[in-house]
């Protein structure tokens, strides 16, 4: 297969190098400096140092020739960059099969990716969601991942699951696209709010409790938005939660340890370097959830925390004196 891979950051380049090992594979950046690097030093060195960019993998300039190309158009940007990936397919004719592996709600209108696509593209384009556990410098090495591919088209998203799928890669198919997208996009906000956690010193048990009761958050808006329970206890919903809000490559995570030292979050940005999706959603998905009346008490201490200006320490104590509920809800 023909994979033309749209953005080149950590994710996106880490996805290149491991589809190249079976697929033939092209790499596009959206600043031609990036690209000229890229191609001069066969490593992306500013997103994912350390690791050599396979002699087969392709560094593509012509945007429109590359997608014409390509049997797969994987879009791997940060999710603010998917919108405009897709028009620009639009304007120039390019009717392709879309992949995306960005996670999140746009910013201003709390659209779905998969909203996204079908606004720009149209509702009959075949696309799919590509989501789970699965942190970019450990794809690129090789090591063993397990994800998600979740599809518009159940006949295409088995297809595409297949094809990508290896040894060291494993795809699962899935139908439950919503559920797919909000699990790999509210779960950033968890991630951070256990950055938090873990920031304060609040101690394992608070963590352990923190991912829990966030699982059961998700779900919560998942499921008003139409997607199904059971999709949040697999890959794109508590396996991702897990490694987001444990592992020390979390972005999110790691704003979420800045924000409880005291650190203000343009300086946190700023020196992360890398799109921390986590902190945008949080406000998309606490205006949906205030709007549906959700009960989302952990997404409302992160974006009090991120967009009001609250203390870390007063949130998280906010937070432990709600009255306790029935666990189920």
């Amino acid at each position: 297969m023909k994979i033309a891979v749209l953005g080149a950051g950590a994710w996106g380049t880490a996805l290149a190098i491991a589809f190249s090992r079976q697929h033939t594979v092209s790499l596009w950046a959206r600043q031609a400096s990036e690209r000229q690097a890229l191609r001069a030093e066969r490593e992306n060195r500013s997103r994912l140092p350390g690791h050599r960019l396979p002699d087969e993998l392709a560094i593509a300039d012509d945007f429109s020739e590359l997608v014409a190309s390509a049997d797969l158009v994987l879009v791997a940007t940060p999710l603010a960059g998917l919108r405009p990936c897709l028009r620009r397919m639009r304007e120039d004719g390019l009717a392709r099969p879309v992949v995306w592996a960005c996670k999140g709600l746009e910013a201003e209108t709390g659209r779905l990716p998969h909203q996204i696509v079908a606004e720009e593209l149209g509702a009959e384009a075949l696309c799919g969601a590509l989501s789970g556990p699965s942190f970019a410098a450990e794809v690129a090495r090789g090591l063993p991942a397990a994800v998600t591919l979740a599809a518009n088209d159940a006949d295409f998203g088995h297809c595409i699951a297949r094809t990508l799928h290896s040894a060291h890669f494993r795809v699962y198919a899935n139908d439950d696209l919503t559920g797919v997208e909000v699990g790999g996009g509210v779960k950033n906000i968890m991630a951070i709010a256990t950055g938090v956690c873990d920031g304060l010193g609040l101690g394992l048990n608070a963590r352990a409790a923190l991912i829990t009761r966030g699982l059961a958050e998700i779900a919560r808006f998942g499921v008003a938005l139409g997607a199904h329970p059971q999709t949040f206890m697999g890959l794109a919903g508590m396996g991702d939660l897990i490694l987001t809000c444990t592992g020390d490559l979390s972005r999110n995570r790691s704003v979420g340890l800045a924000l409880a030292a005291g650190r203000r979050l343009p300086q946190i940005l700023d020196e992360l370097g890398h799109v921390a999706e986590g902190v945008s959603t949080t406000r998309e998905v606490a205006r949906m959830a205030e709007r549906l009346e959700i009960d989302m008490p952990i997404t409302r201490a992160v974006d009090a925390i991120l967009y009001h200006d609250e203390p870390a320490a007063q949130a998280v104590d906010k937070l432990l004196r709600r009255d306790p509920k029935i666990e189920a809800s």
